[in-house]
Parts: C-alpha cells; structure tokens; sequence
C-alpha cells in the first residue's frame, strides 16, 4: 500500500488532535478565530507564466484572473526600477524572491566559499526589504553541491542562520526554508524538519519561516494538512503544483492530486500569506491557468474546520 495513502487520514487528523491537545481549553474557540482569518490569496512568477506581449498586458490579465501577488526569481536586483512601481500601481504584492541555493555554498564542504554565499543571501534579504516582499525562499542545498553529510549541514546552519535570520528581521523580511523531495536534495524534506531548524534559529528576534510546496510534499508527506500544521505559526509561503506523475508538476487541478487535506491545514492555522504557482503547465495557457483558480478556488471551499 502507498505510503501517503495508508497515512493520509489518520496523520492529518492524528497531527491535528495532537495540537489541539497541547493547547488551552479554548482551543476550539482560537481555533474558530485562525480560521476567520485564512484567505487564498494566489500569486506566480513574474515573466513566461502568464501569456502576454508586453508587462501591462501581462498585469491586467493577471488581475483579471484573480492573482494579488508575484513572485520573483533570482535576488531581486533587476525589480527596484518601474516594474517595481507598475506592480504597485496595479495593487500587485511582491511577495517572495526565489533565491535558491546560491549554488550550496553557504554549506560547502569548501569554508572559503561560505562568506560569499552568505553575503549573496544578505543582498537579496536587502532587496526584499526594498520591494516589500515578505520572504526570501531559500533552499540550502540541491543534490551534489556539497559533499557535508546532514549533521555536518544542520551544524553550519545552526551557526549560520541566526545571525542572518536578525539581518533579515532589520529588513523587514524573512528567510524561507523549503524543503525538497529527495529527488532534488537529501537534506531537508520535510517541513517539520525545516521548523525544528527555524526554531532554533530564529531566538528572540524572529527573520526566519519554512515554505511547504505541494509538488515535493506529495513525494516527502504522509499527510498535506499535517505536515502544514508541523510549520505552525512558521509556515510563511506556499508553492502550488501537482505532483510528479507525468506530466509532471503541472497546475494544481491537471491531474488527481487534491489540495483540501492541505487547505484544511492552511484555514486551521489561519493562514493568510500567499500561495504561488510553482509549476508548468499542460495545454493552452489562456485556457488552463483560470481553469486551475477555479478548481483551487473549489478546493478551498471544500475545505471546511
């Protein structure tokens, strides 16, 4: 039997009464209220992803077809100018920059490599501040760029991300772990992994979250909604994908995968930051994109505390 299959209900609602029971007799009152304040507010990457031939065609389709947010790739050098004011003017939020690994150098095996990683992650932490987005999405590693073993990586990062953590929280954004299925990176998988780290990481001044992406989950999680939950109030950034049955990681609504278990997660925790399509698409763009809002839309109603 699938692994994800056999745990899917009972991990999510095993994970979910096992919060409920750490917490105070007003749970389900607390509970009540988080819920009130879940909305689906969906974005996507700047560029390719939204068919048009110049950026305000691109922007008033975006608008029409429901997005509030954009998310960029890379650091964010080549946004501070009129994109950046156009955007803003259209009631568009960068929300994230998609910075990477820098190539794993800020866990190298190679410690004369570290610093410039660090000083590449502290540029895009400054021009995040700058655009307003909320978060830098940060993966510290991909397969076969670095030769540390896992206690060895969670060691430099334990002593690394502290201190970059608070030069974030300066900037008035925060450092995103996401985990990978394996795939992609051995260590970290999972979003309960990526917490633990951030909770070590962030002592008193905050700067640092986890992103939970559907896509990898559907490989790494037993349960959507219990592994959202394992995030907790860390959870600042969501990517949207299916999962990696061909045609792999598609739009959200292209194949079988469901997002209720997960958006159930999401409504408990009342989170409100912003979801991202991360993913291709199968078809034709003008057709398929709103087709898939409507169907997350659906999936989100459905998903009922």
């Amino acid at each position: 039997m699938n692994r994800r299959n056999f745990f899917l209900t009972s991990a999510s609602l095993g994970v979910s009464s096992a919060i409920i029971g750490t917490v105070p007799e007003n749970a389900h009152a607390e509970k009540i209220d988080k819920v009130s304040d879940a909305k689906l507010r969906l974005a996507c990457y700047w560029g390719n992803f939204i068919p048009a031939e110049n950026d305000d065609q691109r922007i008033k389709k975006m608008l029409a077809w429901g997005f509030q947010g954009v998310e960029i790739s890379g650091n964010g050098n080549s946004t501070k100018g009129d994109l950046k004011k156009r955007l803003d003017d259209a009631g568009l939020e960068i929300c994230s920059l998609c910075f990477g690994s820098c190539g794993g150098k800020i866990v190298s095996e190679d410690v004369s490599r570290r610093q410039s990683g660090i000083d590449e992650l502290k540029k895009a932490l400054e021009n995040a501040g700058i655009l307003g987005a909320k978060c830098v999405v940060y993966v510290p590693a991909f397969n076969r760029q670095t030769k540390l073993e896992h206690l060895e990586i969670r060691k430099v990062l334990i002593n690394t991300l502290p201190d970059l953590a608070k030069f974030a929280a300066q900037h008035h954004t925060n450092i995103v772990l996401e985990p990978l299925n394996r795939g992609e990176a051995w260590f970290l998988r999972t979003i309960a992994d990526a917490a633990a780290i951030a909770r070590e990481c962030e002592k008193d001044h905050g700067g640092i979250g986890v992103l939970g992406d559907f896509y990898h989950m559907t490989t790494e999680e037993t349960s959507d909604m219990g592994a959202f939950l394992s995030g907790g109030s860390r959870l600042m950034h969501v990517h949207l994908g299916n999962g990696p049955q061909p045609p792999r990681r598609t739009l959200p609504g292209q194949d079988d995968r469901l997002f209720v278990d997960g958006f159930r997660g999401l409504k408990f925790l009342g989170y409100n930051r912003f979801c991202s399509f991360e993913c291709g698409v199968h078809g034709d763009k003008e057709i398929e994109i709103p087709k898939s809002i409507a169907f997350l839309k659906s999936e989100w109603e459905k998903a009922e505390i």
